[in-house]
């Protein structure tokens, strides 16, 4: 606190001050008091109420620094009220009191919170083990069906997979570091594991693939980045154009390397594009394709950032679309588990 903070908070209280001096001179200037001794008087008062703030004001400034000296030390900001020292006058304690019942209050609040969210997680991912099992028997029923059939089923089939995955991810997305493993491995049999995973949807869509990759070795999630290469192929495949196609390419970008999905298909408005990784947002692409849920990006980027990978998305409407990955220094990867493939 600094003194012109202290002397603004009780202006008030000096004007009382002023007033009580001017009505003390007056009533002894009435009584036939003498100049000197009035003076005297008035400068006894004056200097004694001037001691007295000065004394509140290092008071003050003491405790607050105690306080601070408290506060910052803490890891768990939110039990301050439950370790700061009692203040010294009544009304300090008081206020100690209900700032401590307070914060119990909340703590309880947030515990209640944290437990209702970590059972609402805990049953998503059971759910979605649940749900796999009736899709796998479909897949194998609609084996006995006729091609055109099978394979309008399959990609049905596999864009339920692909929203239940979604689910799974989003969930798990709030503790990422329990499920993750940091190992080197070939871009290449990333591409190689996506592709395979949505290739139903990628024929049924007519989407044409092709592939630059090089021998580009990074270190990474397998099971994430195949996560989010897997959302950028259903993007691809969703705003597709006529003749749609899909190129995945990578290159070394001085000690790191760029993983580019890029697509030939609609594109993004450019007022839309600062926007496409916020939570839920779908744009006017979503709209008039319909089947967006506006996740999709989000997940990615919240994934790329927790795995320390940049992405970054460029498009031009009417034109297509390029997401770009670049993957950190083979020697800079996040903290967490580290294995060698």
């Amino acid at each position: 606190m600094r003194p012109e903070e202290f002397i603004a908070d009780r202006l008030g209280k000096y004007m009382i001050y002023i007033l009580l001096e001017i009505t003390l001179g007056a009533l002894l200037l009435a009584t036939g008091t003498q100049p000197g001794v009035l003076l005297l008087v008035l400068s006894a008062t004056v200097l004694a109420a001037a001691l007295m703030q000065t004394a509140e004001y290092l008071r003050i400034r003491a405790r607050l620094k105690e306080l601070s000296a408290v506060f910052d030390g803490l890891d768990q900001k939110v039990l301050f009220a439950e370790v700061a020292p009692p203040g010294g006058d009544l009304y300090e304690r008081y206020l100690s009191d209900f700032l401590c019942r307070s914060g119990k209050a909340m703590i309880g609040k947030v515990s209640d919170a944290q437990a209702a969210n970590r059972e609402y997680r805990e049953y998503i991912e059971s759910w979605v083990h649940e749900i796999k099992a009736p899709i796998t028997a479909a897949r194998l029923i609609s084996r006995q069906l006729d091609g055109e059939v099978r394979r309008k089923l399959a990609a049905e089939l596999s864009q339920i997979e692909a929203h239940v995955e979604r689910a799974l991810y989003y969930a798990r997305t709030e503790n990422p570091e329990r499920d993750f493993v940091i190992r080197r491995t070939d871009l290449s049999r990333l591409a190689a594991q996506a592709l395979q995973a949505h290739r139903s949807l990628l024929i049924q869509c007519g989407v044409r693939v092709e592939t630059d990759l090089a021998e580009c070795e990074v270190r990474t999630d397998e099971k994430w980045t195949v996560f989010i290469l897997g959302q950028l192929l259903q993007n691809a495949a969703r705003y597709r154009s006529e003749t749609p196609v899909v190129t995945i390419s990578a290159r070394p970008v001085g000690d790191r390397v760029q993983l580019t999905v890029s697509d030939n298909g609609i594109g993004i408005p450019a007022h839309e594009l600062p926007r496409v990784c916020d939570r839920g947002f779908t744009g006017s692409n979503g709209r008039l394709r319909g089947g967006s849920t506006g996740m999709g990006l989000y997940l990615s980027k919240k994934i790329s950032d927790f795995l320390e990978l940049e992405l970054a998305v460029s498009s031009k409407e009417g034109e297509g679309t390029s997401v770009a990955l670049t993957f950190p220094a083979c020697a800079s990867v996040p903290a967490g588990n580290l294995t060698e493939s």
